[in-house]
């Protein structure tokens, strides 16, 4: 499994299988997460699509140096309530060029065809530092 930042063990995201050669994340709903009542936080959901995008921008490297990854932008589209129960989220690498990746990343609970948010980022990759 690819080694996630810090922040992820504040969410509680744990490895929850792989989807097109990027890890599933799994965050379980808890007081950690928990916005207005009986839904996930819009924060930690925007929190779990940065891990999601840097997860599988990690797992394209696979087997090379591991280079340093540095957000530049991320943008966040909410499509509705995380409500109170598991999400996922898995990363989707669309580029890779030599200083810049651009990544996108969606959410879900119930079905995966009706997510609750997804995210683009653009990201800086700093090799060989």
């Amino acid at each position: 499994m690819i080694a996630l930042p810090p922040y992820a063990d504040v969410l509680g995201l744990s490895p929850d299988g792989w989807e097109n050669n990027a890890p599933v994340l799994l965050m379980p709903f808890s007081d950690d997460v928990l916005g207005r009542p009986g839904f996930v936080h819009g924060g930690a959901i925007a929190g779990m699509l940065e891990m999601a995008a840097v997860s599988a921008l990690y797992a394209e490297f696979e087997g090379q140096a591991k280079p340093r990854l540095k957000p530049i932008n991320i943008t966040v589209d909410f499509m509705r309530g995380g409500r109170d129960k598991e999400t996922r989220a898995v990363g989707i690498v669309t580029r890779v060029g030599t200083r810049i990746a651009n990544v996108e990343a969606i959410a879900w609970q119930d079905d995966r065809s009706k997510p609750i948010a997804a995210a683009r980022m653009n990201i800086l990759i700093v090799r060989g530092e």
